[in-house]
């Protein structure tokens, strides 16, 4: 008979065995041939087990021992870079992570209502290199050929003059919108700031005029305006005509500005010679011009409204509506060619404005227009870092201070544009930096026109390096020297932090772009947490229009 020795106790094999240790009962299958086993006088039942008593505590010891390799496993995979960095390194994101359907984000600002949290902060690092709208430039493209300007049927004069100002390839914007616009649809073209929109309208528009004169389809004789951008700003359509009067040199073509802030007599001197080619206007100016007959919009090709979402603002829709009354939009493609041929619309914004179906379907059929799009519009750009510091008020000229002095340090120096809610703000940080030493310029709504033309033109020039201002320098304008945006009040909506943070990260612009945020009263703090959900989640930002909304239809009442 075989028998296995355990402690003080023989274990006899057979079929089953079972170890009994107080209340715990565990069943063995047995390996060992049939055995018999007495032990005093036990019955034939007892025979057949036998019992082993195991301490409580040892299985204690196994079971914590066991828990304890489950928890010491590491994942092996790199987490790469950190989306979200925070203050308390456990509420860090990698750029890997990705947040389940219901699953809810632990916020760095949860608590930044109360006052025990300023001092915090949090950075939406930067987790590409170049911009999401210059194709070419990811790595993943480098072994494919790029497309040229020549692949979009332009003129050689203007790939030309684009080769002299270093513009060599299309954006994902340009080569979306430049080929509709040159096929004679009407456009509504929603991209981010910086992707390149001024050209996607003025290069078709110059090769169209430029080969309507070449084919004799326009009489050369006849006084007549034949492009118009309206934008909201004088600044804007300074610089809109630069870029335009840069393209159209080669053929002879005409640009010629109408901004606010000046008289009645200025507007009829600018139209008293020839009529130019192109008009770049502001509203106020525009509807100031057609009052008093000094232009007609009866034969004009082309109508682009630029910066749409603040054209459709409140503010300015009533012009808007005076000004398309005065011209005949095309409702097809076909109506904009040959003689007679209607106006041909483009609108164009960095975020999509909501008013747009109510004003244009009273002049155009909505279901024609193309709208372009673009993947990233109303989403943070992922190729800007983005810090938002919870600071008292009293403490942020200080933090202001120390970021400049860090960008002309450790940075090597750039530009800085730090935007104010207010004009007061704009004129009293202005005092407070001049006694910290810092040389700027401020601009705002309150000054002439003239004087804050210059002043913005001595800042793209590079004479100063920081400049002041409000939203009024937030849309449109080329900032590309820009390498730092300071929100020294945050913004009021997603869409004015949009446009702010659009002025670094721009097509040829500065690399390594960054926007830093002095959040200090209780109800930025709510718009804070909607952009760290959306950067959290990879999505847009939330209350904002992304679709062409046709006009409800007017209940008419018919009681008598």
């Amino acid at each position: 008979m075989q028998t296995v020795k355990v402690g003080c106790l023989a274990l006899a094999s057979s079929r089953a065995v079972v170890f009994r240790s107080r209340l715990v009962f565990v069943k063995v299958a047995a390996v060992l041939p049939q055995t018999r086993f007495r032990h005093g006088g036990a019955t034939p039942q007892e025979e057949e087990t036998t019992v082993i008593r195991v301490p409580r505590y040892l299985q204690r010891q196994v079971e914590k021992v066991k828990e304890a390799r489950k928890k010491s496993k590491i994942g092996t995979v790199k987490p790469g870079k950190i989306l979200i960095q925070s203050r308390n390194p456990v509420l860090n994101q990698s750029a890997r992570y990705v947040l389940g359907k219901f699953e809810e984000p632990t916020l760095c600002s949860k608590g930044w209502k109360h006052n025990k949290a300023f001092g915090d902060y949090f950075i939406i690092n930067n987790t590409k290199d170049v911009a999401p709208y210059i194709p070419g430039n990811h790595r993943k493209d480098e072994d494919k050929p790029s497309v040229t300007f020549n692949k979009l049927h332009i003129c050689k004069e203007l790939v030309e003059a684009l080769n002299n100002i270093g513009i060599t390839h299309p954006t994902t914007v340009q080569l979306q919108t430049i080929p509709k616009v040159m096929k004679g649809h009407n456009i509504l073209c929603a991209a981010e700031t910086g992707s390149g929109k001024t050209l996607s309208y003025l290069l078709p528009i110059v090769h169209r005029l430029q080969a309507d004169r070449q084919d004799e389809i326009c009489d050369m004789e006849t006084d007549r305006i034949r492009a118009v951008v309206v934008v909201p700003s004088r600044e804007l359509s300074e610089q809109v005509s630069t870029v335009s009067r840069t393209l159209c040199a080669s053929f002879g073509l005409r640009t010629q500005t109408v901004g606010g802030g000046r008289g009645v007599g200025h507007i009829k001197a600018v139209f008293k010679n020839n009529h130019p080619d192109i008009l770049v206007a502001t509203p106020g100016a525009l509807v100031k011009a057609l009052r008093r007959h000094c232009l007609s919009l009866d034969a004009l090709n082309f109508l682009v409204i630029d910066e749409a979402d603040t054209m459709f603002d409140p503010s300015f829709s009533d012009m808007l509506e005076n000004i398309l009354s005065h011209t005949n939009i095309a409702s097809d493609p076909q109506e904009t060619c040959g003689l007679g041929g209607k106006t041909q619309l483009i609108v164009v914004g960095a975020t999509f404005p909501g008013g747009v179906g109510e004003l244009l379907s009273q002049v155009t059929d909505l279901g024609k227009m193309v709208t372009i799009k673009s993947r990233m519009l109303h989403c943070l750009m992922p190729h800007v870092k983005q810090t938002f510091l919870k600071v008292k008020g009293a403490d942020k000229i200080l933090e202001l201070h120390q970021a400049l002095k860090q960008l002309q340090g450790e940075k090597g120096g750039g530009a800085t544009l730090v935007f104010c809610n207010k004009s007061a703000t704009v004129n009293w940080l202005g005092y407070s930096l001049e006694e910290l030493g810092v040389r700027h310029v401020r601009l705002q709504g309150e000054m002439p026109s003239a004087v804050r033309s210059g002043i913005f033109q001595s800042f793209q020039r590079g004479k100063v390096d920081v400049l002041i201002c409000t939203d009024i320098a937030s849309r449109g304008l080329d900032t590309s020297k820009v390498r730092l945006v300071v929100n020294y009040d945050f913004p009021e909506s997603h869409t004015d932090y949009i446009h702010r943070a659009g002025r670094v990260g721009r097509a040829g612009g500065m690399e390594d772009g960054e926007v830093l945020s002095f959040v200090t009263h209780p109800w930025d703090v709510e718009l804070v947490q909607s952009i760290e959900t959306a950067a959290r989640r990879r999505t847009t930002l939330p209350g904002m229009e992304s679709e062409i909304h046709e006009p409800k239809a007017k209940v008419v009442d018919t009681e008598e």
